[in-house]
């Protein structure tokens, strides 16, 4: 299965027309609906699909989507207006075709404390904000990337501390969590 999972999009190059245009239904219109990144971009392995469909832009894409006036996928990206953003609306910003260049990916911006502040992940960082700017105000987007360094440096906090307490008790004797005599092995014997 996991094979099957990467086999399906990394086999042949990446940057193909018919990942997104469908190869019988050649359509801009269908390939701007932000459905079209879902195939490739969904499950366990990276899960962009559900981080978006459950966001607040998704909901606003997935309840409006079918109305022409808040999602009118006729009109080139460049000159679009949508109601809420569409993957295609941030990563293709103005139209491009290179998705990577406008990557939000957070986990490609030095997310590490140790690297941060690096003039690489600077620039990452500010294009970041940029692709938020279009909708929202610059310190909207620039809170919220302070808020994700946050939720990063606690998440790592936690982390160590969780390795410090399983060290703890490897050290205590007490490394098996549960004792053979108190439960069953893996062959349901006692």
């Amino acid at each position: 299965g996991d094979t099957a999972g990467c086999t399906f999009c990394h086999t042949s190059p990446e940057e193909r027309c018919s990942s997104c245009h469908q190869r019988h239904q050649f359509n801009p219109a269908v390939a701007r609906k932000s459905e079209q990144c879902k195939t490739c971009h969904w499950g366990k392995d990276h899960r962009d699909w559900e981080a978006y469909d459950i966001s607040v832009h998704g909901t606003v894409y997935q309840v409006n989507k079918w109305d022409p006036t808040q999602f009118d996928m006729s009109k080139k990206l460049a000159g679009a207006d949508y109601v809420g953003p569409t993957c295609q609306y941030c990563h293709m910003r103005g139209g491009h075709h290179n998705v990577q260049r406008l990557s939000t990916v957070y986990t490609s911006m030095g997310m590490s404390n140790a690297d941060r502040g690096a003039p690489l992940w600077k620039e990452k960082r500010d294009t970041w904000v940029s692709v938020c700017d279009g909708c929202h105000s610059p310190r909207f987007a620039r809170e919220n990337l302070q808020a994700m360094d946050e939720a990063c440096k606690d998440a790592g906090l936690k982390y160590t501390e969780t390795f410090k307490v399983a060290e703890n008790l490897m050290l205590d004797g007490m490394g098996e969590p549960m004792p053979k005599d108190l439960a069953p092995d893996w062959s349901g014997q006692h």
